[in-house]
């Protein structure tokens, strides 16, 4: 019993992997950034576990709002550099779901033509 490796499609492999996570990290992080740039930056609401080990308590989650809410008001852009970073965010968060679909996409097709 002799077990061998194609070691061109592991590269191949290898390759589409990072690039695919290359790209789908980059986008997200490009779309975070320009979201806070925005003026919009994410705040979760704390949320109950049963399991929990640490919850954010409400008064936590008010301050981190409240800090928020201020760095907002010292954005130094102006309302049509707020609007253009929303939207590039908004492109970037489609472009990595687009990288996700694309690889998704790629999966199902080798699968029935394969």
């Amino acid at each position: 019993m002799s077990i061998e490796i194609d070691w061109i499609a592991f590269l191949q492999v290898f390759a589409a992997a990072m690039v695919a996570t290359v790209l789908v990290v980059g986008f997200y992080s490009l779309g975070l950034r320009l979201l806070v740039a925005a003026g919009r930056p994410p705040v979760v609401a704390p949320a109950e576990f049963t399991d929990a080990i640490t919850v954010i308590s409400p008064k936590a989650a008010k301050r981190a709002a409240k800090a928020a809410a201020k760095a907002a008001k010292k954005n130094p852009l102006t309302e049509g550099q707020k609007r253009a970073a929303l939207v590039g965010a908004y492109a970037s968060f489609v472009l990595c779901g687009a990288a996700v679909l694309f690889g998704l996409g790629l999966l199902v097709w080798q699968s029935l033509h394969g």
